[in-house]
C-alpha cells in the first residue's frame, strides 16, 4: 500500500485583483477526487492538500510533507499554477529525494516532456489518469503503464496513449470525502454561490467541437461520453450526505443530447435531495430548448452560463464554433432560459484570433443588449494544448513562457496579435465593463430586482462596491516561491512541442455505448534537439 498526498495549487494570484474575481470559483478539485477514488479502490491511503483559497506558502507544504510522510505526491496544475508545481517539485525533492513526485492536469498533460524538463517531477500523466495513476501507485513497471511520460536516467520516455474510458459508470464515485465541505462554505463567493458549500460534478466528459482556444481535448479526447442518469443522481446523493448543498455542473456540452439531459433531470428530481445547481461552464446556444430549461429548473438548476464569446458571426465561424452557433441563436437562448425562470450568465472573449477593434465593439454591444444577470469578459489566451497556442508557438509569436503571466484577466501581452496591441486590449476590457454594467440601466435594474426577489440584495451591494474599485485586468504578481533560482529551465524557442495531437472517442451508430478509437486525429512527431526521433505510437515507447 502506498501513502499518497495530492496537492492543488493556490488560486489566489490567478483569481484575485480584477473585476471578475468577485465571482471566483472555489470547490473541491474534481480531477483529484477522481484519481483519489481509483487509488483508494486499489487499497492505497490518500489525502488531499487543497491550497486554492490560500496564498502560496512553501512552508505550509513543507510542514504537511513532514507530517504526512507520503510515498507519492501528485500535483495538478492548470497553466497559471504551473510555476507552483515546479516550485513544489523542488521543495519535495529537497525534503526527501526518495518521494516520488508526479504531475497531471491540463498543463502537464498538454506539455508532458516540457513539464518534466522544467521541473523535478518523476512522471507526468496525460489524458485521463483515473486508472493510470492507480496503476502507478500499485508499483506496476513504468513501461507497462499507458498514458505517462517518465524519466529513465537522462532520457524521457513516453509509453504512448491510453484509450479514453469507454463507460464512465465503471469509475468509482469521486472521493469528495477527502475535502472539508466547511472550508468551501466559508470561502464561497456569495454572488456566485447561492447555497454554499458548492462542489463540482461531471455528468459527461468531452466535447465534439474544436474551438481554437480550448484544450479540453488534450485530457478528455474529442468526443462525448455520458454517465447514466442513475449514476448522476447517485453522485448528487453522495455529495449531499457530505454536507454540500450546491453543484456546479462542469460538462462542456450538457444540453447537446437533450433527451439524455432530460433523463438526468428526472433522476435528480426523483433523488429529491433539494440540491441546487448551475451550468456555469457554458451551454452552447444552439442547444438551448425552453422545455429542457423548464425541466432543469424543476430539478434545481437556477443559473445557466452561455459561452457567447463574440457578438460577430464571422468571428464565431473563424475560431471553431463549427458554423452552428450564431448571434441570433444567442439571443433566443437567453430568451428561453428567462422564460424558464433561470438566471443567465454570459461569457465573452476579447482578442480572439480574428478580432479587430470593430468586432470587439460588436461583442461589447451584444453583451449590453442581452438581458443577462451576470456578465464576464476575458482576454483571449492561447493556453498550452490549444490550437491557438500551437499556431503562435510555431510562428514564434509567443511573447512569454513564464506561466505566471498566463491568466484570462492579465494585462500582459502574451502573443503578437495581428490587429491588437496590449494598450488596445486594456482599453477595450475597461470599456466592456463600463458599457455593459455601469452605463447599462437595464442590467442594474435586473440585478436590483433579482436581489430583492432572492434576498441577496445586501450581498449584491457588497460585491458591487468591490467590483467598482477593482480593475478590469490585473498586473499579476508572482507567488512567494521557495527556490525559483533552482527550477530547471527549458528553452522553448525553436523547439517543436511534444504533444499537439489528441485522441478521438467515437460512438457507434448501433447503440448508445461509447467506444474508443485510440487513434490521433493528426499524427505528430516528438522532437528533441531539433531531430525527429519517433512517431508517437500508442503501443510502443518513445524515448528522448
Amino acid at each position: 500500500m502506498a501513502k499518497v498526498l495530492l496537492i492543488n495549487p493556490s488560486y489566489v494570484t490567478t483569481y484575485s485583483g480584477h473585476k471578475a474575481s468577485i465571482a471566483s470559483p472555489l470547490f473541491p478539485v474534481l480531477g483529484l477526487s477522481a484519481i483519489a477514488a481509483t487509488a483508494m479502490q486499489h487499497g492505497h491511503q490518500v489525502s488531499v492538500l487543497d491550497l486554492c483559497y490560500l496564498p502560496y506558502d512553501p512552508q505550509t507544504i513543507r510542514q504537511h510533507i513532514l507530517n504526512e510522510k507520503p510515498d507519492i505526491v501528485g500535483i495538478t496544475a492548470t497553466t497559471p499554477g504551473m510555476n507552483q508545481l515546479r516550485d513544489i517539485s523542488v521543495l519535495i525533492k529537497d525534503i526527501a529525494p526518495e518521494i516520488r513526485v508526479v504531475g497531471g492536469g491540463p498543463h502537464p498533460a498538454s506539455m508532458p516532456r516540457e513539464t518534466l524538463l522544467e521541473s523535478m517531477l518523476d512522471v507526468v500523466f496525460i489524458g485521463e489518469a483515473d486508472y493510470s495513476f492507480a496503476e502507478y501507485c500499485d508499483g506496476i513497471p513504468l513501461k507497462d503503464i499507458k498514458g505517462i511520460f517518465y524519466r529513465d536516467g537522462d532520457q524521457i520516455v513516453s509509453t504512448g496513449t491510453r484509450p479514453p474510458i469507454a463507460n464512465l459508470d465503471d469509475l468509482p464515485m469521486p472521493a469528495w470525502e477527502l475535502f472539508d465541505a466547511e472550508v468551501y462554505r466559508k470561502h464561497a463567493s456569495r454572488i456566485y454561490v447561492r447555497k454554499a458549500p458548492q462542489a463540482s460534478v461531471e455528468f459527461s466528459r468531452g466535447c465534439v467541437f474544436k474551438c481554437d482556444y480550448c484544450a479540453s481535448k488534450m485530457t478528455m479526447a474529442l468526443g462525448y461520453r455520458k454517465k447514466s442518469p442513475q449514476r448522476c443522481a447517485e453522485e448528487i446523493r453522495k455529495l449531499y450526505s457530505l454536507g454540500f448543498r450546491e453543484l456546479l455542473v462542469v460538462d462542456d456540452i450538457f444540453t447537446s443530447d437533450q433527451e439524455w439531459a432530460a433523463k438526468v433531470c428526472d433522476a435528480i428530481i426523483e433523488a429529491n435531495t433539494g440540491m441546487i445547481w448551475t451550468c456555469s461552464n457554458g451551454i452552447r446556444v444552439e442547444s438551448s430548448n425552453v422545455d429542457l430549461f423548464r425541466k432543469m429548473k424543476k430539478a434545481g438548476c437556477y443559473r445557466v452560463a452561455f459561452g457567447f464569446e463574440s457578438g460577430n458571426d464571422e468571428i464565431l465561424k473563424a475560431f471553431g464554433k463549427g458554423g452552428k452557433a450564431s448571434v441570433a441563436q444567442g439571443r433566443e437562448a437567453v430568451k428561453q432560459a428567462r422564460e424558464a425562470n433561470i438566471d443567465t450568465q454570459g461569457s465573452f472573449m476579447l482578442g480572439l484570433t480574428a478580432d479587430t477593434e470593430a468586432t470587439m465593439i460588436d461583442t461589447i454591444n451584444y453583451a449590453r443588449e442581452l438581458p443577462l444577470d451576470m456578465i464576464r469578459f476575458a482576454n483571449t489566451i492561447g493556453f498550452p494544448g490549444t490550437e491557438m497556442f500551437n499556431r503562435y508557438h510555431a510562428k514564434g509569436m509567443v511573447a512569454s513562457y513564464d506561466w505566471d503571466d498566463y491568466s484570462f484577466y492579465s494585462s500582459k501581452s502574451l502573443f503578437t496579435h495581428a490587429e491588437l496591441t496590449e494598450e488596445v486590449m486594456d482599453k477595450y476590457m475597461a470599456l466592456a465593463y463600463t458599457k455593459t454594467i455601469w452605463l447599462n440601466p437595464a442590467f442594474v435594474l435586473r440585478r436590483l430586482w433579482r436581489g430583492i426577489k432572492t434576498g441577496d440584495i445586501f450581498w449584491d451591494a457588497y460585491y458591487a462596491i468591490k467590483f467598482a474599485f477593482l480593475p478590469a485586468v490585473s498586473n499579476r504578481s508572482a507567488s512567494n516561491y521557495y527556490a525559483r533560482d533552482r527550477w530547471p529551465v527549458y528553452d522553448y524557442q525553436g523547439q517543436a512541442l511534444s504533444r499537439t495531437d489528441y485522441q478521438i472517442a467515437r460512438k457507434p451508430v448501433a447503440d448508445n455505448q461509447s467506444i474508443v478509437n485510440n487513434e490521433y486525429i493528426a499524427s505528430s512527431k516528438y522532437i528533441a534537439n531539433n531531430k525527429s526521433l519517433a512517431d508517437n505510437k500508442s503501443n510502443a515507447d518513445t524515448v528522448y
